[in-house]
């Protein structure tokens, strides 16, 4: 078991397309920087089903502390999605950002369920 705070990295390949390799080394890469134990790099192509809800299936299951991606032109519109936000930290490699968890949206989430 390690000390280190767990974390995928995510990508679409559509949208990484000839630079999928880059982009694994580059999540791989900033994961290591920022001290995150990464498990795996999961690729959801085009028709992927509900890519969203599957990140999350995997956050709760691997009980992870971060999802890593290039950029947030890897999710539908461009947009870091507040319900993928609510359970993990989301961080892009370029530019390099954190959209972190919040107390505010835990609680939130606590009081839809």
């Amino acid at each position: 078991m390690t000390s280190e705070p767990s974390a995928i990295g995510w990508l679409r390949s559509d949208i990484s397309g000839e630079r999928l390799q880059r982009d694994e080394t580059r999540i791989r890469g900033l994961a290591h920087r920022l001290g995150y134990d990464l498990r795996r790099t999961v690729v959801f192509g085009p028709r992927t089903d509900r890519p969203v809800q599957r990140l999350r299936v995997l956050v709760s299951r691997l009980d992870l502390e971060a999802v890593i991606v290039p950029s947030v032109d890897h999710f539908e519109g461009g947009c870091v999605p507040a319900d993928l936000v609510a359970v993990a930290d989301i961080i892009t490699v370029y530019p390099e950002n954190t959209y972190a968890r919040s107390a505010a949206w835990q609680v939130a989430e606590r009081y839809e369920a």
